[in-house]
């Protein structure tokens, strides 16, 4: 293996991924910051937020997951130099995420018994409750930029939602700050004002993305002209095509995390809030994979579209191995650092809440150690799911997905949980066992369909 092919590669690659990673940091930061917040009022109003989040997030990675349709079929278009194929995919895009958006805020609303059929703690539901309804309110703005996000990153432009994010995380952090304490003139609303400050910040986010973009000159006349005539059947069956499959791989993924919130609060609220502490943790490194994921994702499909498989496979290689690189790195810090990060979360000076605090403290650490590990699996399994996007490969990366999350990852995680003395660390273990499954069986299939396109291409010439 020519080590140099695909380190050559990394500049491009970096410059396409970091405002995306930016970008999705600051999507982490968001709840990050409402967990910092929160939790300095007590490890209950902790647990709530964390409780109502399991929720949205699931909701999120639906409409998140969805979306992600548009990115190849932009970016395959922008190669084939075909501005009908862009903006019809941006289009129908954004159209069909406005109608999930609105279709997931009545679920959750809906959904809201479910906390008690989870047997979590009473005191902790009566906060979640009223939080959940505002932030799932918010995933209507969220799932329309996320519309605009796919689209500018299928064009490269992916620094759009990077200023976008950083605007609107400005704006958020200073919201919830007033907001749950009652600084100046502002009423103190504990956990509901860092819902509101949610909300908002998720309008103006989407306010500031059809802004930027709509006032470049080059993209003018993909905004203009907009009319519901132009909706096809075709189209929508398509972007539908490779959206669901997308949305059902994020959601396995998901959901396997917020089982293992539910299962560390079954366990104690100790348990539930060290998972919390090191689920933010674990989530804002994943963000850098995710990025490269994103590139992964644009430069497979430019690749497709110039029907050139053999530059396909060594850009897919160097993002796989620039995401190994990135999150040995995290490792490393989080092996180091694993007695002193759970103490960003918590006030260790409420004396009330020490005993609580320092348990907390306690299960963390260990469960960063295993995070240290996964989070390199973790990684490798969302750039090859990027790359299987670029090449519009979905529906078989859905089944492998749910077999490592639902089949290996869950059991592990439920058996060792529930009816072994590692309880929390169990949990992380199974989630462990699920992701390196899907890392290793993702590659495979990429392998696969690669050399399958690198014979066809031979054959036909």
């Amino acid at each position: 293996m020519n080590l140099k092919q695909y380190t050559k590669e990394f500049s491009y690659n970096l410059r396409l991924a970091y405002p995306v990673i930016l970008g999705m940091v600051g999507h982490t930061l968001i709840g990050i910051v409402d967990n910092i917040m929160v939790g300095k009022i007590g490890a209950t109003e902790l647990a709530a937020v964390s409780l109502g989040n399991s929720m949205i997030f699931i909701a999120m990675s639906l409409g998140i997951g969805f979306s992600t349709a548009i990115t190849p079929i932009v970016a395959e278009g922008d190669a084939e130099k075909n501005d009908g194929k862009i903006r019809s995919a941006f289009h129908h895009g954004l159209f069909l995420c406005t109608i999930l958006g609105l279709i997931l805020f009545g679920v959750i609303m809906m959904a809201k018994p479910i906390m008690e059929m989870l047997h979590q703690p009473a005191e902790v539901i009566v906060l979640a409750k009223p939080y959940l309804g505002w932030v799932a309110f918010s995933l209507i703005p969220l799932i329309m930029y996320q519309g605009y996000k796919q689209f500018a990153d299928g064009l490269s432009l992916t620094k759009y939602s990077m200023y976008a994010m950083v605007m609107a995380n400005v704006l958020h952090v200073g919201l919830n700050y007033v907001l749950i304490y009652g600084i100046w003139f502002f009423p103190k609303m504990g956990i509901i004002g860092a819902a509101l400050g949610t909300v908002i910040s998720r309008i103006f986010l989407v306010m500031f993305m059809h802004i930027m973009l709509s006032r470049r000159k080059d993209l003018q006349h993909f905004f203009q002209n907009f009319s519901f005539d132009e909706i096809k059947t075709a189209t929508i069956k398509k972007i539908i095509s490779i959206g669901f499959p997308s949305a059902m791989q994020m959601l396995f993924e998901v959901v396997l995390f917020t089982a293992s919130i539910w299962l560390c609060g079954n366990i104690g609220k100790t348990s539930q809030a060290a998972n919390q502490i090191a689920l933010s943790l674990a989530s804002m490194t994943f963000m850098f994979a995710m990025g490269l994921s994103v590139t992964s994702m644009i430069r497979v499909s430019n690749q497709r579209g110039l029907t050139d498989f053999k530059k396909l496979i060594v850009v897919a290689r160097s993002i796989f191995l620039l995401a190994i690189i990135v999150e040995t790195f995290f490792a490393i810090l989080f092996i180091a650092f694993h007695d002193y990060l759970p103490h960003i979360f918590l006030n260790m000076e409420n004396t009330g809440q020490i005993l609580d605090n320092t348990e907390v403290i306690a299960i963390a650490s260990k469960l960063l150690l295993i995070a240290a590990v996964f989070q390199i699996s973790d990684g490798i399994q969302v750039v090859v799911l990027g790359a299987l996007r670029g090449l519009q490969d979905v529906k078989i990366p859905m089944y492998i997905t749910f077999v490592a999350y639902w089949v290996i990852g869950f059991p592990i995680s439920y058996y060792l949980g529930e009816h072994t003395e590692l309880k929390a660390q169990g949990v992380w273990v199974g989630l462990l066992a699920g992701l390196t499954a899907a890392a290793i069986l993702l590659y495979l299939r990429f392998n696969y369909l690669t050399n399958k396109l690198i014979k066809n291409s031979f054959s036909n010439n």
